[in-house]
């Protein structure tokens, strides 16, 4: 997948924004306010994603194409470079990413509830 897919496929999960905090050279990817996905222009094959800490370190251990993310903190955070991966592996953990963002820092609880149900109706699980 090239940056435009994985563009397309971020801003095509409900309620997801699109911005650029950090300037020019980066597109942040938020639900609810809180960041799950960061795609780098100087670095387009790369994407750092919100990660579970214990997943995290197995995909590591799995994926030499996975690597603790460089600007963001390590224990939650990965890069993914999405030449060396397959496009299943990419999307699955864009989905695990933008799930656990919800399930763990979006507040108030309401609308974290409003979101979980948002993403179940549109089929998006965490594998």
């Amino acid at each position: 997948m090239d940056i435009v897919e994985i563009r397309d496929f971020l801003v095509s999960l409900p309620q997801v924004e699109e911005c650029q905090p950090f300037g020019d050279d980066h597109a942040v990817y938020r639900i609810g306010g809180k960041i799950f996905a960061c795609i780098s222009f100087v670095h387009p094959d790369i994407i750092a994603l919100k990660c579970d800490p214990e997943r995290a370190i197995l995909l590591r251990e799995k994926f030499t194409a996975i690597t603790p993310a460089w600007h963001w903190n390590k224990k939650h955070w990965n890069d993914l470079n999405m030449s060396l991966l397959n496009d299943n592996i990419i999307l699955r953990e864009i989905q695990h990413s933008y799930i656990t963002v919800i399930n763990k820092s979006v507040t108030p609880k309401s609308l974290r509830i409003e979101l979980q149900s948002i993403a179940a109706d549109a089929g998006i699980t965490d594998s």
